[in-house]
């Protein structure tokens, strides 16, 4: 029986069974293909084996749930108590890539993974203390930047994969356009229970078509046991490297930025504004979903925007859906099989769904953002400057390929390279006294058209 009372925020209502599990396996279907991505970029990336893949994903979706179940149903002071799905930020695949390829492999990535969790537990407080430096304008551009710095990823996949034999051949490109297709169609003319799941519906369908003309490789999933439970360390023990360490540190100042953003748009979406105690609360669980990722052979968890925008979209503000939704995923992390089927879904199909969700991050940025105000100030600089040095690495990737170690590990990711100039830039532009502000009874920027 759903809670109805008055006295009962949208946010904590209990909805009936039956809903919660639809509901919340929407949120599922909404998330998994960004839920896998990241496993899927770091696992091709370091070339691991279809069974390592494999393990990779069920491993990522297992803490994914209990990440989730932490955020949304919380104890003490872990969880913001807020509908928020939680899966590996993709502001760490750059950096994991290059420790993992270069840097002492998977136990270099999870030791330097759970000194930054532990490092965002600490920091928790203090940030939420910052909250006032963190306006729409920053988290926004972010989000902005998030998602189209992760457009080239989809268009990889769309043209079969960076590093295949038949990269940019029609025929893959062919199908991530038939699987974009079918996404758009099904949100455009298919009722609404099922256009609010057209991104699964197109890998499934792109799926059924590509297996006839030979783009998949199921032979891995033979292999995959049908229950298993990711074990500690299972890739070996972790490592402690200097350099991943202070990578992965400045990949935690990002995730906790994206999280910040995503949080204060959840609680304006359900009318449970976000205070400093509770989002302090909030990255608290991020920091410790992250060191748990970091046993459990998994990565750096933050926020996912893709749900943000459906609480925003279907109006179900309730927590408890979000949680029904984490215990979803800890169910499906408990079935290698299952994430061997994922690991043989081909790159085009991938890419076509890709197209759609990391554009709609990047749409989430630019809904952030209309809230701004651009008149007579210097808003519009800050966003030009952060999404151009954001984008930098993007369209350039050698740029930085004469600069130290260190400097490309921070700058070549285009979302920490584009978040510290958004944070700084802000800061310079509407913090630091301006010389109207110092000048006695000077008028102030803008005054003279408002």
């Amino acid at each position: 029986m759903a809670t109805t009372s008055a006295s009962v925020h949208p946010v904590d209502e209990v909805p009936p069974v039956r809903q919660l599990t639809a509901f919340g396996l929407q949120h599922v279907l909404a998330m998994y293909a960004g839920a896998v991505a990241v496993p899927l970029i770091v696992g091709g990336a370091m070339k691991l084996s279809p069974a390592d893949l494999a393990y990779l994903i069920t491993a990522d979706l297992l803490v994914c749930g209990i990440a989730t179940l932490i955020q949304c149903v919380g104890f003490w002071r872990f969880g913001v108590r807020l509908p928020i799905m939680q899966g590996c930020t993709f502001a760490a695949v750059s950096p994991m890539v290059l420790i993992g390829t270069t840097g002492g492999g998977l136990p270099a990535i999870y030791g330097s993974v759970i000194v930054a969790g532990l490092a965002i537990m600490l920091l928790a407080p203090v940030f939420g203390r910052l909250l006032r430096f963190f306006p729409p304008l920053v988290t926004g551009t972010v989000i902005l930047v998030i998602g189209v710095s992760l457009l080239p990823v989809a268009g990889n996949w769309a043209a079969g994969g960076a590093g295949a034999k038949d990269f940019g051949e029609p025929k893959n490109l062919a199908l991530a356009a038939f699987v974009l297709a079918v996404v758009l169609g099904v949100q455009r003319f298919a009722p609404a229970y099922l256009a609010r799941i057209a991104v699964l519906i197109g890998i499934a369908v792109g799926l059924a078509v590509a297996v006839p003309f030979g783009f998949t490789d199921f032979s891995g999933v033979g292999d995959a046991d049908w229950l298993g439970i990711s074990t500690p360390f299972h890739f070996g023990t972790p490592t402690f490297r200097a350099s991943a360490i202070v990578s992965m540190l400045v990949v935690a100042l990002v995730t906790m930025t994206e999280t910040t953003g995503d949080l204060l748009a959840v609680g304006e979406l359900t009318g449970r504004p976000v205070e400093p105690r509770s989002l302090a609360d909030g990255l608290r669980a991020d920091g410790l979903s992250t060191v748990l990722g970091g046993v459990f052979n998994t990565f750096p968890y933050t926020a996912f925007a893709q749900n943000v925008g459906l609480v925003g979209m279907t109006r179900v503000r309730s927590r408890w859906v979000v949680a029904a939704a984490g215990g979803i995923l800890v169910l499906l992390g408990l079935l290698p099989k299952l994430g061997a089927v994922v690991a043989a879904v081909p790159a085009p199909v991938l890419g076509g769904a890709g197209l759609v969700m990391f554009g709609t991050v990047a749409a989430s940025g630019l809904r952030t953002l209309a809230s701004v105000d651009f008149h007579g100030n210097n808003n519009l600089t800050v966003v030009a400057v952060s999404v151009a040095v954001g984008m930098l690495p993007v369209g350039v990737p050698t740029v930085y390929e004469k600069f130290p170690d260190w400097f490309q590990t921070v700058m070549n990711s285009g979302i920490s390279a584009g978040c510290l100039t958004a944070i700084v830039l802000n800061l310079l532009f509407n913090h630091l006294p301006s010389r109207a502000d110092a000048a006695p009874g000077a008028v102030p920027t803008g005054a003279e058209s408002a």
